[in-house]
C-alpha cells in the first residue's frame, strides 16, 4: 500500500466555473448559448432559494435582488 500524492490528481480546478446570469424573473430558459448549446430548457426559480442551475450546462440564474 502506498500513500503520498493520488494516481490521477483531481482536474476538478482546471475548469473554467460556470457562467451565472442575474435574472428579473422567477422562470428562465437556458439552451447553452452558441453552436455546442443544448436543447432549451424551462428552470423555476424558488424564491426562498433564490437561484437555479441548468442541468444541462451548469449555467446558475440568480434572482436580483435576493439577497443570496
Amino acid at each position: 500500500m502506498t500513500t503520498g500524492t493520488p494516481r490521477y490528481p483531481s482536474r476538478q480546478h482546471d475548469l473554467p466555473p460556470p457562467e451565472t446570469e442575474v435574472v428579473h424573473s422567477l422562470r428562465v430558459a437556458c439552451d447553452g448559448n452558441g453552436a455546442g448549446g443544448h436543447p432549451r430548457v424551462w428552470l423555476a426559480i424558488d424564491p426562498q432559494q433564490g437561484w437555479v442551475d441548468c442541468g444541462y450546462c451548469d449555467k446558475r440564474f440568480v434572482l436580483e435582488g435576493d439577497g443570496h
